[in-house]
């Protein structure tokens, strides 16, 4: 397979798990079988359906995983309703990988770290979390706050039962948003949850979910005494092109695709208020 971010390549979707009602891993491979390319936590590639259209997702599998790529994508638009509908051994076209990642062996060893994701925002930091699993010498105490609407829209819930949960050094906190019957773990909003557990303000942070939830956790992140630069975002769907060109994720002197996908808040602080 030709190693060109800026020319699409043709993959096969060898497998497909339904994660929830509207949710669905692809596990993907080149046509000689291997993994496409490498990539670092955080990054994304371009899926596409020829006469269907394109779409930019984050890259949900771990670099430490050297057979394939995976890709868990919500059903919401054209392209993702054509890719719901498709069987293993169907052929896409692919190109990536695109963006910075998170800086998983730079700024992040050594700390302890605290992942907040809600609904299909824990799919980018899946990546991020099974590197840090898999390296988990290099850093310190880990702990992930998820939530969803409910128990059946939890994204990868049997990994996180037997695997995550289970880590040595990790703590799982999860959340749903409405009480149901054959759920006896903690009830309510993420951010509402996040300043219940109270966490040390000494981790380093990773979040990802709805802007209306990074929004209020951000402000009780600040209340509990966490600082915008211990706080790090990924704003993967502002991107469009992935290489500089369309212009849709320009924003002052920043380009979401070349300048990201991953930023920290005190980063975004100096982007026009629109943003």
């Amino acid at each position: 397979m030709r190693n060109d971010p800026l020319i699409p390549m043709v993959a096969v979707v060898t497998d497909i798990r339904t994660d929830t009602p509207d949710v669905k891993t692809f596990r993907v491979v080149g046509l000689d079988g291997r993994k496409p390319f490498p990539h670092v936590p955080g990054q994304c590639a371009m899926l596409s359906i020829p006469g269907v259209g394109e779409a930019l997702f984050s890259i949900t599998s771990s670099p430490t995983n050297p057979d394939y790529l995976e890709f868990s994508i919500k059903k919401c638009g054209c392209v993702t309703a054509w890719l719901h509908q498709i069987e293993p051994g169907q052929q896409v076209t692919l190109r990536g990988p695109y963006g910075n990642g998170f800086p998983v062996d730079t700024d992040f060893v050594g700390k302890d770290l605290l992942f907040i994701a809600g609904g299909i925002g824990l799919a980018p930091l899946r990546s991020v979390i099974n590197y840090v699993r898999h390296y988990r010498e290099r850093y310190g105490a880990v702990d992930i706050v998820y939530g969803a609407r409910s128990k059946a829209d939890l994204v990868d819930y049997p990994e996180i039962l037997d695997e995550w949960c289970h880590a040595p050094g990790v703590r799982v906190h999860l959340t749903i948003d409405n009480a149901q019957p054959d759920w006896g773990g903690h009830v309510g909003f993420v951010p509402n949850y996040v300043r219940e557990l109270g966490f040390d303000t000494g981790k380093t942070v990773v979040m990802c979910g709805p802007p209306v939830m990074i929004k209020f956790t951000l402000a009780g992140l600040q209340a509990l005494g966490f600082r915008q630069n211990q706080i790090y975002t990924t704003l993967e769907m502002r991107m469009k092109c992935g290489m500089g060109r369309c212009g849709r994720c320009n924003i002052g002197t920043k380009y979401v695709c070349k300048d990201g996908p991953v930023f920290r808040f005190d980063q975004l602080d100096t982007l026009p208020d629109e943003y």
